[in-house]
């Protein structure tokens, strides 16, 4: 009887422990949430932190198994996506300034975007100097001459 009556109060210990340290989160996670905005509570973040670094381990293994060749064909596609999506949004944008009367952002003051197109025509560059002097290939053609010469290099 002894042995029971030792683990029920250890059981009990911890379901009040349980107990505590559930209304000191509610109690943080409260506090938090009235201290900052919505997506910057510090417990929020250490968790999308955690999860980023679990998706990034999923991604590196992913890749590792794609072929060299087609990682980089993934990240032509990217590219070519993120600036479809990139500039299709500034014009947009561009477009509801001038008519709510807003002045318009010139593409010289957006510091990000010259960044972003700075990136673009270098690798626009690689891509031309890898597939100099091929005879007008179709997009896929020069996709995987270009990956393969630069994973020669690697």
């Amino acid at each position: 009887m002894e042995s029971h009556q030792a683990v029920d109060g250890l059981l009990c210990l911890f379901s009040k422990a349980s107990r505590d340290l559930s209304i000191v989160h509610h109690k943080l996670q409260k506090e938090f949430h009235q201290l900052y905005p919505h997506n910057a509570n510090p417990m929020n973040l250490v968790g999308r932190l955690k999860k980023i670094e679990e998706e990034m381990s999923s991604l590196k293994d992913q890749c590792m198994v794609l072929p060299p060749s087609q990682v980089l064909l993934n990240l032509q596609d990217l590219i070519d996506k993120a600036r479809t999506v990139l500039v299709g949004n500034k014009t947009l944008l561009q477009r509801l300034q001038a008519s709510a009367g807003v002045p318009v952002a010139c593409d010289a003051d957006d510091l990000s975007y010259d960044n972003f197109n700075q990136i673009i025509d270098e690798w626009t560059v690689q891509v031309r100097s890898k597939t100099e002097g091929v005879d007008e290939p179709d997009s896929i053609d020069l996709n995987q001459l270009l990956f393969s010469a630069i994973v020669q290099d690697i």
